[in-house]
């Protein structure tokens, strides 16, 4: 599924956009018995429904369509690796490849060592100094915890070198989540205000309002830490949070996430009820639509504990950070979908105008929205027009569509060619994994107990009640996107 909606029209759009050489081809590799033609035709199907600009050109299609072609065989059997070797020799000596290859395991996580060690025996993994280069991209998720992220990691690394690896995290690849380093240091308006002097608090918020639409299954095994918060949410923190990098190139930009990962404050276990909110949906409604509760969802086990909400509030231990809260959420079945940060500067001091501020107002806030209708928002206080006095909250607001024109490329359209192109800023280091498990393990060995409170709260809501109280008693509340 990744494959045909994402991957696969990824790469045409790529062809497209005229960003991949003449040499170039796709081989697909999986125990299916198709024929070159039958995956033509499947990645004909995928550009034409899910690819950026639609339909399929024809033209395009001419000679994009013989780069592609098939090569059936299991994950675990050796001797398919040898035919694999032939096919993708046979590739080089047609197209012109040169032995240069990107290996894309869109795999269930314990697949990947198999893989890896068969690509090894097979010398389809090149050693250090080999004018040839070859890479892996590895999909999420990258273990269940921390012990389990430290086991894949150790797999992972006696089979490839940590400069050929290349951890997907495809949030890394939308425009606003680049962007941020952009809008941070590249703009002398805004650095000197991002720190615990001026900033009240900061909220980060990925919402869907989707159900389980038939993963009920994988989502039982995954809850919403898991699946969003522990990588896509602190993926997110780490970039809008982290100290400036020495130089724009990936290891001194991973360096910098790596330290912000680092003074992640542990959640307090005395107080752990009162920080970290663990919320399931129940029957409601979404968009006017009538939504069933989790727990009568396909594959889910009518007794389950698994979270499908998760609000907390963290701290960052450093110079810039010190005392300002972070608030945290992830959710199902919530009004919107939406991704975002939304950074809550502090009140003027004394303000002249206290007896014509409308209540609420007064409180400068910048949104950054990754999705969907990516742009950046500034909240200001404005003069009505007219003789009184009346102040009232104004939007600035920009949007990438309107000020370039046309949708941004696809997440997986920028990573896969960064990848191609030895560029792993946009990839996740083996460190960066496990920091952010292990801070998260703190809430999966809590949750593990019978005690710990599970919260409900109806589909089409923000989420429990529960979670409101959390910021409440700050004298705070979430913004409603």
């Amino acid at each position: 599924d990744l494959t045909r909606r994402k991957l696969l029209p990824a790469i045409y759009s790529l062809a497209r956009d005229r960003l991949l050489p003449e040499q170039f081809a796709v081989v697909g590799y999986a125990r299916r018995p198709y024929t070159d033609e039958t995956f033509r035709e499947r990645v004909h199907e995928g550009a034409d429904n899910y690819a950026r600009r639609k339909p399929v050109d024809a033209q395009l299609w001419e000679r994009f369509g013989p780069s592609i072609s098939y090569c059936q065989g299991n994950f675990g059997d050796a001797e398919d690796y040898v035919r694999l070797r032939e096919h993708l020799e046979k590739v080089d000596a047609e197209r012109g490849t040169r032995g240069n290859r990107v290996f894309y395991l869109a795999t269930p996580p314990s697949s990947f060592a198999t893989i890896l060690k068969n690509l090894r025996e097979q010398g389809l993994l090149y050693d250090e100094g080999d004018e040839r280069h070859s890479r892996v991209i590895v999909e999420k998720p990258f273990g269940r915890n921390l012990e389990t992220a430290r086991e894949l990691n150790t797999a992972v690394s006696t089979y490839l070198r940590e400069d050929q690896t290349y951890r997907i995290d495809h949030y890394l690849g939308k425009e606003t989540v680049q962007n941020i380093l952009v809008f941070r240091f590249a703009n002398g308006i805004f650095e000197p205000l991002w720190n615990r002097q001026h900033i009240d608090h900061v909220q980060l918020t990925v919402a869907e309002n989707i159900g389980m639409e038939g993963r009920g299954k994988f989502f039982e095994e995954a809850g919403i830490l898991r699946d969003i918060i522990q990588n896509h949410l602190f993926q997110i923190l780490s970039l809008m949070a982290m100290e400036p990098p020495v130089a724009m190139e990936a290891n001194a930009i991973r360096d910098e996430k790596v330290k912000l990962l680092q003074a992640l404050r542990p959640v307090d276990q005395e107080g752990f009820e009162n920080q970290v909110i663990r919320g399931q949906y129940v029957e409601g409604s979404v968009g006017g639509t009538e939504a069933a509760g989790y727990l009568d969802e396909p594959g889910v086990d009518p007794d389950s504990k698994t979270e499908t909400y998760t609000g907390f509030k963290m701290f960052i231990d450093n110079w810039r950070w010190a005392g300002v809260p972070f608030y945290l959420r992830a959710g199902k079945r919530l009004p919107k979908k939406v991704a975002e940060f939304a950074i809550h500067f502090k009140r003027a001091p004394n303000p002249l105008f206290r007896n014509h501020l409308p209540q609420g107002t007064n409180q400068n806030i910048l949104v950054v929205r990754v999705q969907p209708d990516e742009g950046i928002s500034i909240t200001f206080d404005s003069k009505v027009p007219g003789p009184s006095m009346q102040i009232h909250p104004l939007n600035m607001e920009f949007r990438y569509g309107e000020a370039f024109g046309g949708a941004p490329p696809e997440a997986y359209e920028r990573l896969i060619l960064d990848c191609m192109l030895g560029d792993s800023t946009l990839f996740i280091r083996n460190d960066e994994i496990e920091l952010a498990w292990k801070w998260c393990d703190d809430l999966l060995d809590r949750w593990a107990q019978p005690e710990t409170s599970l919260h409900t709260y109806k589909a089409g809501s923000w989420g429990p009640d529960a979670s409101d109280e959390l910021l409440r008693r700050d004298g705070r509340r979430w913004r409603r996107p």
